[in-house]
């Protein structure tokens, strides 16, 4: 394992940890498991738990894949955060549809759902921020 990998599963390990943290703590605490109204869209529960964990793990992750991963590039900082920013819509769109088909439609947990869900986004975005955002950048 090089260190550029070990690194990369050291800080996205954490990132990924703290992301199924703050999900099931927004879903069993904050928001109770019910439903969301904004308006006339109604936004469920293991949704809104996405969107709040997204909101603190998509800067934390990109500022630890840039400084602490992916260290030597020269691609500029906004470029990066560019591409990584379309490579995270990814992985939302990845969680959306793989929560609510886990949830939704197969009838699980939301938590475990979402452990599940992580497993194969992991896998996307770390091809993905390898061979696309942080290109170039070398293995140490």
């Amino acid at each position: 394992m090089t260190l550029q990998t070990f690194r990369y599963a050291a800080c996205g390990g954490a990132n990924t940890v703290l992301d199924i943290l703050l999900f099931f703590v927004s879903y069993n605490f904050i928001l109770h498991k019910a439903m969301i109204h904004v308006g006339w869209l109604i936004v469920s529960p293991h949704i809104a738990s996405f969107i709040i964990s997204f909101c603190v793990t998509f800067p934390l992750g990109f500022y630890l894949s840039r400084y602490v991963v992916f260290q030597e590039t020269s691609v500029a900082k906004r470029t990066q955060l560019m591409k990584y920013f379309f490579v995270v819509f990814g992985c939302v769109l990845l969680n959306y549809i793989f929560l609510k088909f886990f949830v939704d439609y197969l009838g699980w947990y939301p938590t475990p759902a979402k452990i599940i869900t992580t497993f194969f986004v992991v896998i996307f975005s770390y091809t993905s921020q390898k061979n696309f955002t942080f290109k170039g950048a070398s293995e140490v």
